[in-house]
């Protein structure tokens, strides 16, 4: 059995930063969904800007508002504005094809491969 991509949300751009907040990463509940992703599920959050990476968990955000927020401690590695791919992985013990949301500079959904 291996971890394996089963999902990611490609060059999103970050809505908010809130180091307030107890931690997590929110995400829009319409690209959760597109992308397959789970409210709670552990997701790893790259920024192409900064070059940090981290592991944390999805809470859900208002549908359709294209909301990425960094919470907590996140906050401080990836700021509003930057351009983050956040990505889901499987236990598989076989190749999957990974679903990929690609989203435009307001995390709309452009097109889903």
């Amino acid at each position: 059995m291996k971890f394996v991509l089963s999902s990611k949300i490609f060059k999103a751009t970050v809505t908010q930063a809130n180091v307030n907040y107890e931690g997590s990463i929110t995400i829009d509940t319409d690209l959760c969904d597109k992308a397959g992703f789970w409210i709670g599920e552990k997701v790893l959050v790259v920024s192409n800007t900064s070059g940090s990476r981290l592991e944390t968990y999805v809470i859900p955000g208002k549908s359709g508002s294209g909301i990425i927020c960094m919470n907590g401690a996140a906050a401080h590695l990836i700021r509003e504005k930057e351009e983050v791919i956040i990505m889901g992985f499987k236990l598989s013990d076989k190749p999957i094809k990974p679903r990929i949301v690609f989203v435009d500079k307001s995390n709309k959904v452009v097109r889903i491969k």
